[in-house]
């Protein structure tokens, strides 16, 4: 077979498999020597991206390929973990700089540039995708864990769920069984959040959060009748017409932020002051947010008492 025409058979049977960039076991699979393939490499038709990877379409590497040929240079069994692992799977609106690839504790492993490896006692449940990473759950929470800032933990611990990435249940059930994490205290509390909605940040929270920041209590949760049916306001002051809605996760999620925007407008049209708190939100900046409820209360003609 000339050069020409096995080029065409590599591109055709491989090319197209790996977003263009292939293992050099898999080039003697289909038939090639070391010094046919080396010989491609030296005349710059193919280009070595690794120990192991060769290049059939540039030096220069997209972002997919960037992860795959990761995951064959790192070292035995490494996956795709961490935020990395869930861009793979779709996460959208987020930046990363380093792959994140975890190995099970005492591989060997080799240094790549721009990959960052994590050894792992347990490497938890993995998928066999190609290339393969870890399943939702378990990157979600540790690409809390390797986040640079609560702030980041929290909203790469909630992004998945919005974006339907991962189950509400199975990240929970994943988290139960978690004995180690770098933010234990944090994610104890904002898991719930994002799991269970607004219903882990109970009123009885909420109020607890009014007299640290020395706001009266709210009335109670109310009962509204509206074009929407029967609804319940989380938190509402009576004698102000102040209404909070305590927003978990699940309020993001598909056609939810339109029914909340129809109880708020429902509410605004009704004479109430309106506010959203995301429960994330009040975990991470509870001072602002109550902040935010105390203006509330003062437009209406609240008082604190030493005032």
């Amino acid at each position: 077979m000339r050069p020409a025409e096995r080029r065409a058979m590599v591109a055709r049977e491989l090319g197209g498999r790996h977003d263009g960039v292939v293992r050099r076991q898999d080039l003697y699979d289909l038939g090639l020597t070391y010094d046919q393939v080396q010989a491609e490499i030296d005349a710059g038709r193919w280009h070595l991206v690794g120990r192991r990877s060769v290049s059939l379409v540039g030096p220069v590497l997209d972002a997919k390929a960037q992860r795959r040929v990761a995951t064959w240079e790192v070292g035995a069994g490494a996956v795709l973990d961490g935020v990395t692992s869930l861009v793979e799977a779709g996460l959208t609106s987020w930046q990363e700089s380093v792959i994140h690839v975890s190995v099970a504790k005492g591989t060997r492993v080799r240094p790549r540039p721009g990959v960052r490896i994590h050894h792992q006692r347990r490497m938890g449940r993995t998928l066999g995708t190609e290339p393969p990473r870890t399943a939702p759950e378990v990157a979600t929470l540790r690409a809390a864990a390797w986040a640079v800032s609560d702030r980041q933990a929290l909203t790469v611990l909630a992004m998945p769920v919005q974006q339907g990435l991962v189950s509400p249940q199975r990240l929970l059930e994943e988290w139960e069984t978690t004995q180690r994490h770098r933010r234990r205290a944090l994610l104890q509390e904002a898991v719930p959040l994002v799991c269970d909605g607004a219903q882990a940040l109970s009123e009885l929270d909420f109020a607890r959060a009014c007299r640290r920041h020395g706001l009266p209590a709210p009335s109670r949760q109310e009962v509204r009748h509206t074009a929407q049916g029967r609804i319940y306001l989380d938190v509402y002051f009576e004698d102000y017409g102040v209404h909070a809605e305590l927003n978990g996760a699940h309020h993001y999620l598909k056609l939810a932020p339109v029914a909340d925007a129809r109880r708020r407008n429902d509410r605004a049209l009704e004479g109430d002051i309106s506010l959203e708190i995301p429960a994330l939100g009040l975990l991470l900046d509870e001072a602002a947010f109550m902040e935010q409820v105390k203006r509330a209360l003062w437009q209406r003609g609240w008082r604190p008492r030493s005032a």
